[in-house]
């Protein structure tokens, strides 16, 4: 489906299905030279050319603290809810390179990671 329809780049949703098929997702992309950005920094770490969004070890951590609180007594409904408040920019210039992209120096500039 994606060399018939020949999409100029790729944004992967964060959700459990593509995290867990990171990998074959990266895999695809890199096979079809398609720039892909992602929500979670560790997909970038796995071979994924960029992403922005918060971190899954960071999220996950949130949600064992609201699981400790209901098992010490918390009514669930009775806690806030909460969202993220630290969003990660990180850049895999190996991916970069490999897919021929050039990344503008502004955006490194502003990327919480570059990996080399």
């Amino acid at each position: 489906m994606i060399a018939a329809e020949r999409p100029g780049a790729l944004f992967v949703a964060a959700t459990s299905y593509f995290m867990r098929d990171r990998k074959r997702i990266i895999e695809l992309a890199a096979t079809y030279r398609l720039p892909a950005i992602y929500e979670w920094p560790e997909q970038v770490e796995d071979g994924g050319l960029m992403a922005y969004g918060s971190s899954l070890s960071g999220t996950t951590q949130r949600v064992a603290a609201y699981i400790d609180r209901i098992f010490r007594g918390a009514t669930p409904g009775d806690l806030p809810i909460e969202q993220p408040t630290k969003f990660e920019l990180v850049i895999n210039m190996k991916t970069a390179k490999a897919l021929g992209l050039t990344i503008p120096q502004s955006l490194l500039l502003r990327a919480d990671q570059v990996i080399e």
